[in-house]
């Protein structure tokens, strides 16, 4: 092989200077890594999304009633075809009317047991000479006759009783009898019984059988009556005549049109294999091109995250063919964009919403695309409003006012097509709006009420959740204000430099606050150790006396922290500033001293073990972390020239380090940075008028 030619060398040097300005100008985060499990995960899931928007071309026939017509047919020859519509909807009339009853033998005989028993408490009643609680009201004369009857007598009286019941029981007893009725029928029954004991019998015979009854409905034999009815009003059916036009391309199908195409044999029943792999496909690009737009915006996507956007496309997707078409546009795409726009940002919820919109399984007609199209515009200012909510009664407001937005916008489309004289203007749900409001707030309620149980288990980090984690009393930051009042101090001045720095790249405020306030939480395990938090400046460090063991105590505040995160079940986003602020910085005073002892002494050894930070938030943190301290130490003249250049400095030393590389921050950002840490400390050396201090005055006694 010869020496490359010279201007070979050329493209590959100006190939080289291209990618860098393009690093430079256009810096990417460094995404974070997914275990094999969860990329796994994904992928079934991905498949399972795409089955389920697919699954109509599978097993469904080709052709149904309300699709367009992908072609024109005319009737090849004259038949007569049953009106499947029609005769289903006489079924459905004289349904109410064929129900048939057969006695129930089993109920018999419960209602047989019940009038034992109240025989035994008559019999009591003729034995005892007390007034007892009888099961039917018994005169005093009914008592006496009862009481002269012999053992033979009333057990005759008795069988005659249980033989007007059965009689009874085998024509067939209903529930809803009146209680005179049932008296009548047993007395008549009981015709030959002597008139005290009929009377008093006939009453007790309806009281046994009073709101009960022993029929049961016979499907067997109901549907052989629905069948005998339907014969005798003659089956309804459809005249076609050779030649006569079925559906024209195009226009949407009738029932009666379905029939007679399905009479013909023109309704492919097998599975379409082509459309199936087609729709198929599409389904599985739409979600793994939704992960990719959520990933690209939010590198710190964790597979558990994407499984839960996943997850919501699934169920969302099973619902729509379970439901078919008295599904709500509103009721499905609404609630999961509010839930994915809190949790992941506004773009996860846009790109949510737009493949969920567009894998409708089912054909629709054009009203219910102007349904769909209203609910994907609900949905959208709903996931735009979402993100800037900033405490959870904003978000019931939202969850309020939304429903009543839908209800108006539903009203008025519905209005306008009836104005248009449109044939197919109608909600499958009969055109309840007001109930599919109700529908959609309540759903919105519970996202609600059910989101702090998501957050904790898929990690999601919420507006509203970070409003509260930056709450200074929050039991963690209390410890670090009591415990750790140096570190404290010291937290709160990196916030203002940090909150600056995000305003002026724009980046997440909130974050960067939250962040900042729990960055050195893991200087609870040894406050002392911490120049900040030594009061009369006795340093433990001297007496230690090791550079070795100082380096591993800096370390510890780290590893400790990380230990505290877990324990208080803080956020990934959060817990992952705690490392990341000090990235694999040198332990500068340590390494010096360390060398000055031993100059073979290995450098990694007084380096942090990061990871250097891998986004912005936690690089302008880093950055705020490093500048404190050396504008605070800066004499009250220095100019706002110097300032930067102290800053620009320090932030030119941690990008020459390698400590940069992987946040997605440009040099234009960093210049930006440079400007606002100057500007906090602009405002923090501001002056202040001496005020003259009055000499006390003695008092005499």
């Amino acid at each position: 092989m010869g020496r490359p030619s010279q201007a070979q060398e050329l493209w590959r040097l100006l190939k080289r200077l291209w990618q860098q300005l393009l690093r430079l100008e256009m810096p990417r985060q460094a995404l974070t890594s997914w275990k094999a499990s969860g990329t796994t995960a994904v992928v079934l899931l991905c498949l399972l999304v795409a089955l389920i928007s697919s699954w109509p071309w599978l097993v469904e026939p080709s052709l149904r009633p309300g699709i367009p017509a992908p072609f024109t047919v005319t009737a090849p020859k004259a038949a007569t075809v049953v009106d499947s519509e029609a005769l289903e909807q006489r079924r459905s009339q004289l349904g109410l009317r064929t129900h048939v009853q057969v006695v129930d033998e089993r109920l018999s005989r419960d209602l047989e047991q019940r009038l034992e028993r109240q025989l035994k408490a008559i019999t009591r009643l003729a034995d005892s000479d007390q007034v007892q609680v009888a099961p039917i009201n018994v005169s005093p004369d009914e008592r006496n006759w009862l009481s002269s009857l012999s053992p033979r007598a009333l057990q005759r009286w008795e069988d005659d009783l249980r033989l007007a019941q059965k009689r009874m029981l085998q024509q067939g007893v209903v529930g809803s009898v009146a209680r005179l009725q049932l008296v009548k029928a047993a007395a008549f029954q009981l015709e030959g019984t002597p008139e005290q004991g009929r009377d008093l019998g006939a009453r007790v015979v309806a009281s046994s059988l009073q709101g009960h009854s022993n029929l049961r409905i016979d499907a067997a034999l109901s549907q052989r009556m629905l069948e005998d009815l339907l014969t005798q009003q003659g089956i309804p059916t459809i005249a076609v005549s050779k030649g006569e036009l079925i559906t024209r391309q195009g226009e949407p199908i009738s029932t009666q049109s379905y029939a007679v195409l399905d009479y013909f044999g023109l309704v492919n029943r097998r599975p379409l294999i082509g459309a199936w792999l087609q729709h198929f496909a599409e389904a599985l690009a739409g979600a793994m091109v939704m992960l990719l737009v959520i990933r690209s915006r939010r590198v710190s996507l964790e597979a558990r995250q994407a499984l839960l956007a996943l997850g919501l496309l699934a169920l969302v997707q099973s619902l729509k063919l379970w439901l078919g078409a008295a599904a709500s546009p509103l009721a499905l795409l609404v609630p999961p964009t509010l839930l994915l726009a809190q949790g992941l940002g506004t773009t996860a919820g846009l790109s949510w919403l737009a493949i969920a919109s567009l894998l409708w399984p089912m054909p629709v007609s054009a009203f219910f695309d102007q349904r769909i199209l209203i609910a994907a515009i609900v949905a959208a200012i709903t996931a735009v409003l979402a993100d800037r909510q900033r405490n959870r009664a904003q978000l019931l407001q939202l969850a309020l006012l939304v429903p009543l937005a839908a209800l108006a916008a539903e009203w008025l489309l519905l209005q306008l097509t009836l104005y248009r004289g449109e044939a197919d203007a109608r909600l499958p749900i009969g055109a309840d709006l007001s109930g599919e409001a109700l529908v959609l707030g309540g759903l919105l309620l519970g996202v609600l009420l059910l989101s702090p149980m998501v957050e904790s288990f898929f990690d999601l980090l919420t507006r509203t959740r970070l409003m509260e984690l930056a709450d200074l009393e929050r039991p963690l930051l209390r410890r670090l204000s009591c415990e750790a009042p140096g570190t404290f101090e010291h937290t709160l001045m990196i916030c203002g430099l940090a909150e600056e720095g995000a305003r002026a790249i724009e980046a997440d405020v909130d974050l960067i606050r939250t962040g900042a306030l729990y960055h050195d939480v893991g200087k609870l395990h040894g406050p002392q150790w911490f120049i900040e938090n030594q009061d009369r400046g006795d340093n433990p460090h001297d007496k230690l006396d090791d550079p070795h063991l100082s380096a591993g105590i800096l370390q510890a505040h780290v590893d400790e922290g990380l230990k505290l995160a877990r324990r208080y079940r803080l956020p990934k986003p959060l817990s992952d500033f705690i490392p990341e602020h000090q990235g694999t910085l040198k332990m500068g005073y340590f390494l010096h001293e360390a060398r000055r002892r031993d100059p073979a002494v290995r450098e990694a050894d007084f380096r942090y073990r990061g990871p250097t930070p891998r986004s912005r938030e936690t690089a302008v943190l880093m950055l705020a972390d490093g500048c404190e301290a050396a504008l605070r130490s800066l004499p009250p003249d220095t100019s706002e020239h110097q300032a930067r250049d102290v800053v620009r400095s320090i932030v030119e030393a941690r990008w020459r380090d390698g400590q940069l590389s992987d946040s997605g921050l440009s040099l234009a950002e960093l210049e930006l940075l440079v400007r606002a840490f100057v500007r906090v400390w602009r405002r923090m050396r501001h002056r202040r008028i001496p005020y003259p201090i009055p000499a006390r005055k003695g008092y005499s006694a």
